[in-house]
């Protein structure tokens, strides 16, 4: 049976989108399913890290932050109890400062990417389930609309980028390769008339927190710690109560208390990080899907863009089912694999929140020494995606079509 499509994205956000936008810029047809309304908000740190403003750049929509006022990021603050360290962010090639949009604006910009890219997008289509074929490989997914009716979607290739919880993940029993047991319960807020003087990170015993400029003059703040910490606070205090309680004995308190809260206060309770196996017959998984760490890391966009990337390297270069895709995917899952886990192993100690003050330095100075490996690799790759072909260049306007 010939699919219509070639491959079919379950998630539309950061992963989904990136993957969903580079699969059709190089030729394959694209479909990319969100349950989520387009640009619909959603709790994030925002904070872009080196490699994530890089791929932004190179597949030309950084203008695009900048041009809907993305404040730029040149001064990172680090906050040991009182001590500040402060560090500049030099520029780079296609990394002139860092930056951390707003989800409806990240979100939505990636979205229109992929589909001015010929992807069709839709959201508001939830995938309930999996087809299978031969061998119990996975042949397209089932979906359900606003309107209540189900409708079959058959491809060749369907990546799960539906986040922690995704059910592409669990659907195909996608093994676990690492679980974390360190998880960090978090507030996140976001207030007017704080000084936008680039990332603060604060750091005491038991307690992590940040401050991290973001569009229209906001500064989202977030702050927690273990959730025998958290817990006795939150049912004193609330969501706010707890984050000003968790801030305010740190050199932010005062700051914060002389700015606007903008909207609610929110909790998310800790997830331990995990590593799922990246793809299967007919699968594959990008982003939370496959691969959650603490949010403390302030990573998961910025591992999620360069994981877009990867996987869509590989799929490009073998798009078909068979023994390339196999052997493709599974070179996309160690790779994914090499770079995640020790960033995994130093998350999870920075999110056990066991450590002293001079502890909590070199944890972070481990966590940037993975952070370069990533950045070198991604700069290291060409600039572009090539064309997806089955045998000969498709005609011109038209994709490839490479589903079977």
């Amino acid at each position: 049976m010939t699919g219509r499509w070639d491959v079919v994205v379950v998630g539309g956000r950061v992963a989904g989108a990136s993957t969903a936008m580079l699969l059709a810029r190089a030729g394959l047809r694209v479909l990319c399913l969100d349950r989520s309304r387009r640009g619909s908000d959603t709790v994030s740190t925002h904070a872009l890290m080196r490699a994530g403003v890089l791929q932004l750049h190179r597949w030309g929509l950084l203008d695009r932050m900048v041009e809907a006022g993305t404040p730029a990021v040149c001064r990172v603050a680090f906050f040991y109890g009182d001590d500040e360290v402060a560090v500049s962010v030099r520029p780079s090639p296609g990394v002139p400062a860092l930056y951390a949009p707003r989800r409806t604006l990240l979100d939505a910009v990636l979205a229109d990417a992929a589909a001015d890219a010929g992807a069709e997008v839709r959201h508001g289509v939830r995938v309930t389930g999996l087809l299978r074929g031969a061998g119990d490989r996975v042949t397209g997914v089932v979906t359900t609309g606003r309107d209540g009716r189900e409708q079959e979607e058959p491809a060749a290739l369907v990546i799960g980028a539906d986040g922690r919880d995704s059910l592409i993940a669990a659907a195909t029993g996608a093994a676990v390769r690492f679980a974390g047991r360190s998880a960090t319960e978090i507030l996140y807020g976001y207030w007017a008339g704080l000084p936008q003087d680039g990332y603060r990170w604060l750091y005491r015993p038991g307690v992590s927190a940040g401050a991290i400029p973001t569009n229209d003059g906001m500064t989202c703040v977030f702050a927690g710690g273990r959730p025998e910490t958290v817990a006795p606070l939150l049912r004193k205090r609330g969501p706010e109560g707890t984050l000003r309680a968790l801030v305010d004995p740190g050199p932010l308190g005062p700051a914060l208390r002389a700015a606007q809260r903008v909207g609610t206060v929110r909790h998310v309770r800790g997830v331990p990080g995990h590593l799922r196996a990246a793809a299967g017959p007919g699968w594959a998984l990008v982003g939370d899907a496959g691969y959650w760490k603490d949010p403390l890391s302030t990573h998961g966009m910025t591992a999620a863009l360069r994981d877009a990337e990867l996987l869509s390297r590989v799929v490009v270069d073998a798009p078909r089912p068979g023994p390339a895709q196999t052997a493709a995917l599974a070179a996309y899952g160690r790779l994914r694999d090499e770079l995640s886990l020790p960033m995994l192993d130093v998350v999870e100690r920075v999110a056990a929140h066991d450590w002293d003050l001079p502890g909590i330095r070199g944890l972070l100075r481990e966590l940037a020494s993975t952070m370069t490996d990533e950045i070198e690799l991604l700069e290291a790759l060409p600039a572009d995606l090539p064309p997806a072909l089955t045998g000969g260049r498709p005609p011109e306007g038209r994709p490839a079509t490479l589903a079977s």
